[in-house]
């Protein structure tokens, strides 16, 4: 099963739109969500600051702000 990772903050909208979109699409293909709240992290603080929502598949960058949802679906049902 694939693996998608959303780094996230507490209280971001956008994050939350993110999340929302990605357990809308898990109908569509196979993977579990993961989420990871930066807030405390200084390390994630420092690497992904406000660029958040960051969303990883199977520990590698896809994208971040928003889901696309064509684009995500053929990255997560790609090899």
């Amino acid at each position: 099963m694939r693996q998608v990772t959303i780094y996230s903050r507490t209280g971001c909208h956008l994050c939350e739109s993110a999340h929302q979109a990605l357990i809308t699409l898990q109908s569509e293909a196979d993977f579990a969500i993961t989420e990871i709240l930066i807030d405390s992290e200084p390390d994630l603080i420092e690497l992904y600051g406000e660029q958040v929502p960051v969303i990883h598949i199977d520990g590698k960058p896809h994208d971040y702000f928003r889901v696309d949802p064509v684009r995500f679906l053929a990255a997560i049902n790609a090899n």
